[in-house]
């Protein structure tokens, strides 16, 4: 079942918009869709208030929803989303694809904070920009992104990856300070240039510098044993998202481990 939504007028207010996921929306009827009521303030809005479905079908074998218009005021946009397919053309809120667990999720436009917090699966992928602490934890938990790919073609901003778990972060452009902070495990790799205090506490995990690397700190150390076959299939699996990914397997990386502050062993590959 496919769904395609038009927003007609943007709402005054923020809309918390996490009962928009593919897998819910697909299985109503058109009348159900509009219907479905979604908290503005202290009130419960019906979705046609603000959108209109413009077409409906059931060629597709997934769930898949098409959202166009202007969605900077939806809020958690594929929050919790385990199926399907969610395609957004325009930019949106924040928390988009807050807790993920599965499907793909493409925003075409930028999005606001929190992009895939707590996400464990799936692909999020943004054209444009991400906000801070995209793939990072949700206030007063103690882990971020725990798996699923997040892909990012602008620029993101501060505390990406912070206590991130496990999974797949890319960010074709520039990050803000503080990226990876506090990292448990996973994969993030940047093309551009990035803020101050990069791998701030980290323990483990791997930070791939494409463009700009920053100057490691103190508390990271050269590290010169052998690593080039895990490179390689690190380089091959990130030069599949192309743009300043693309030639990283003919680069040989330099490894710094750190942050030796908290004992931590993760490591910064800087190709060559």
């Amino acid at each position: 079942m496919r769904h395609t939504l038009v927003v007609r007028t943007a709402p005054p207010l923020r809309i918390d918009a996490r009962a928009i996921v593919p897998a819910v929306l697909c299985a109503m009827t058109p009348e159900e869709v509009l219907r479905l009521p979604l908290p503005l303030g202290r009130e419960q809005v019906p979705l046609g208030e603000w959108c209109e479905l413009r077409s409906g079908s059931v060629d597709d074998a997934e769930p898949s929803l098409r959202l166009e218009g202007d969605l900077a005021r939806f809020d958690s946009l594929g929050a919790g989303m385990a199926a399907g397919t969610l395609d957004v053309h325009g930019s949106v809120g924040d928390n988009v694809g807050l807790g993920m667990a599965g499907g793909t999720l493409h925003v075409h436009g930028s999005a606001g904070a929190l992009a895939g917090c707590a996400m464990s699966g799936g692909w999020l992928e943004i054209d444009g920009d991400a906000g801070d602490f995209a793939a990072g934890a949700l206030p007063g938990e103690m882990e971020g992104m725990r798996g699923g790919t997040l892909v990012v073609h602008g620029r993101a901003g501060a505390r990406l990856a912070d206590r991130m778990r496990r999974g797949t972060v890319a960010v074709h452009g520039d990050a803000g300070e503080f990226l990876a902070s506090r990292m448990v495990a996973g994969t993030v790799a940047v093309g551009g240039k990035c803020g101050a205090h990069p791998g701030w506490g980290m323990r483990r995990g791997t930070i791939v510098f494409a463009g700009d690397a920053p100057p490691p700190p103190s508390t990271f150390v050269p590290v010169f044993s052998d690593a080039q076959v895990i490179w390689q299939l690190l380089a091959r699996d990130l030069a599949r998202l192309g743009g300043p990914f693309e030639g990283l397997p003919q680069r040989a990386p330099a490894r710094w481990a750190g942050d030796l502050a908290v004992q931590g062993k993760g490591e910064w590959l800087v190709p060559r």
